[in-house]
């Protein structure tokens, strides 16, 4: 979780996660499609056992629950499939911020149906790969920015997506394991 006033910077192009090891320069269009494709059914499974109760428990005040990352995965995939769009058809844009935990508090993530919620992930997920699918080869390296002086490319949203996937289902695993899931 971050502060609503003050945005991160983005990760670099050439991205290496210090706790989950992807490194962006190595991962193919090709891989990320496979990964996100398959993130919503990893997510639903991940959560086969974990008593209702358990998904709406917060492992500290600041850690959102499981149910929160469902959402925020789900909201990461419908901005991409904006973001990457946008890349694809305009000149530089400015893309929005999040405000992650604003959306948590506002939405009342909290309160969401996980199941209703892993739909709207699988649909979010197939859009953004449908999207990519629709991205031409001299695209991929069409940027945009979100900070000033943070020029990303379409290619570096499609890496960007597939790490927050691969990073918030190990939060997932890792936060069923703290509130009693299996």
């Amino acid at each position: 979780m971050t502060s609503d006033s003050q945005l991160p910077p983005l990760a670099a192009e050439d991205h290496v996660c210090a706790d989950c090891a992807l490194a962006y320069p190595e991962i193919t269009i090709e891989q990320a499609v496979e990964v996100i494709g398959g993130l919503a059914a990893t997510v639903r499974e991940s959560l086969s056992g974990v008593p209702l109760e358990a998904l709406r428990q917060r492992p500290t005040p600041r850690v959102w629950s499981i149910t929160e990352y469902v959402c925020h995965l789900r909201d990461v995939y419908l901005t991409f499939t904006i973001r990457l769009h946008r890349t694809r058809t305009e000149d530089q844009p400015m893309l929005e911020p999040m405000f992650n935990d604003l959306r948590a508090r506002r939405f009342r993530y909290n309160d969401r149906d996980v199941a209703a919620v892993l739909d709207e992930l699988a649909a979010t997920t197939a859009g953004f790969c449908e999207e990519i699918a629709h991205t031409r080869e001299a695209e991929w390296d069409r940027t945009a920015t979100r900070l000033p002086g943070e020029h990303r490319t379409a290619r570096w949203l499609v890496r960007q997506a597939m790490h927050e996937g691969v990073h918030h289902l190990a939060d997932i695993r890792r936060i069923s394991a703290v509130v009693g899931g299996a």
